[in-house]
């Protein structure tokens, strides 16, 4: 998922616990009051900062939520060793495929179970990535360094690859964000990436990545047609409702799911903590000084009005149909990784889902949203959900 460059530069951590009594949350700028009726419970939130790990950042909390579910055990992952991790396999990939497959920061929820298995885990203080000068993730200068990298090797200068050019792509590596140590301690035993991650109660063959698109045939698998799935990762295909079933389902069994979603949408409103689909104001529908006003707008002004959100109001009718359209006008697109864990009323009784994010706590719910269903019909991209959370009678269409 592609990140959205963010300037959140607050270091507080808020470590949210189990709650499942409602919770009143009284938002006096948007005109919102969410009350919490199902809270999961979660790890600290944390700050990708400038950086495009959002993908990283959302699912290893997922996973960590994971473990808090499974074992009772809290623990801090680290992103950058399954950045650095990508950021090599990636290159591989690009230079492999002659430059025609994509090359960038973005990622998406596969991405962590792919690592896991592959080369472990490791905590986040043993591997914080951080080894060029910044106290904060900001990754602009290395991201340019590596692309010029792997431009200049699938350009084949000297006809032929070299025997270097990965040796230099892991100097690049080790210079900003570390060398990878061997072996490390945990609680006084000693540990490789790969025995540190069989330790932990997360198994990723457990796990499912779920989106809902009519351009394929449900209750089966297809590579999900966005750029940041540079492994052509397969995802499960199944109707809207039966993912939206998926969602609530694992929220009310205490379940959290890792969730990819578009939110360049204008009804997105990160400072105000909330995101919806509200219905576009028709003229037909205005009169007097109201259609005067509005017939003397621009287009721009006109937008920003639509967004113009006081509270709760009236959203749009999600249906396969539409949001398919959405997806192949590329309306929808594959922006942002964040991790859904709860769910919550507004003042008029409608459901709102409780979002984790990763771009600091200085924001009115201290790092968290809440998102509306029908945005959540709408601009899901995918969901990765442990198999459990299924309602059993998908999970059997599945054959799972």
């Amino acid at each position: 998922m592609k990140h959205i460059i963010t300037a959140f530069m607050a270091a507080v951590a808020l470590c949210a616990s189990a709650n499942d009594a409602p919770e009143a949350k009284n938002d006096s700028t948007g005109g919102f009051i969410f009350t919490d009726v199902k809270t999961i419970k979660t790890t600290a939130v944390r700050d990708q900062n400038k950086s495009g790990t959002c993908w990283c950042f959302s699912t290893n909390s997922f996973v960590e939520d994971e473990i808090l579910r499974i074992a009772d055990k809290e623990v801090n992952i680290s992103e950058m060793f399954t950045v650095r991790k990508c950021y090599k396999d990636k290159a591989v990939n690009y230079v492999r495929m002659y430059g025609i497959a994509n090359f960038a920061a973005g990622g998406g929820v596969i991405d962590i179970p792919y690592v896991w298995k592959r080369y472990g885990a490791v905590p986040e203080e043993v591997y914080t990535g951080l080894q060029y000068g910044e106290e904060k993730h900001v990754h602009g200068e290395l991201d340019g360094v590596l692309r010029g990298m792997v431009e200049a090797v699938k350009s084949k200068p000297n006809r032929r690859l070299s025997t270097a050019w990965l040796d230099a792509i892991d100097g690049v590596l080790d210079a900003y964000m570390g060398e990878i140590p061997a072996t490390f301690e945990v609680d006084g035993k000693t540990y490789t990436p790969e025995s540190y991650a069989a330790s932990l109660p997360y198994n990723p063959d457990d796990y499912v990545a779920i989106t809902s698109f009519s351009h394929h045939p449900f209750y089966d698998e297809f590579v999900l047609e966005v750029p940041d799935n540079w492994m052509w990762q397969r995802f499960l295909n199944v109707p809207l409702e039966e993912m939206k079933a998926v969602v609530d389902n694992a929220v009310e069994n205490g379940f959290p799911i890792a969730w990819g979603a578009d939110v360049s949408e204008g009804g997105f409103n990160w400072n105000k903590g909330y995101a919806v689909m509200p219905v576009p104001t028709d003229a037909a529908s205005l009169e007097g000084t109201e259609l005067a006003r509005w017939v003397k707008l621009s287009d721009k002004e006109r937008q920003n009005k639509q967004f113009d959100i006081n509270g709760p109001c009236e959203e749009i009718v999600v249906t396969q149909e539409s949001r398919q359209e959405m997806f192949d006008r590329q309306e929808t697109t594959d922006d942002h990784g964040m991790e859904i864990v709860g769910y919550a009323t507004d003042q008029d009784g409608n459901r709102f889902y409780k979002v984790k994010n990763s771009w600091d706590t200085n924001q009115v719910y201290g790092g968290y949203l809440y998102v509306s269903e029908a945005f959540l019909m709408a601009k899901t991209m995918n969901i990765y959900v442990h198999k459990d959370a299924l309602p059993k009678a998908l999970r059997k269409k599945l054959k799972l």
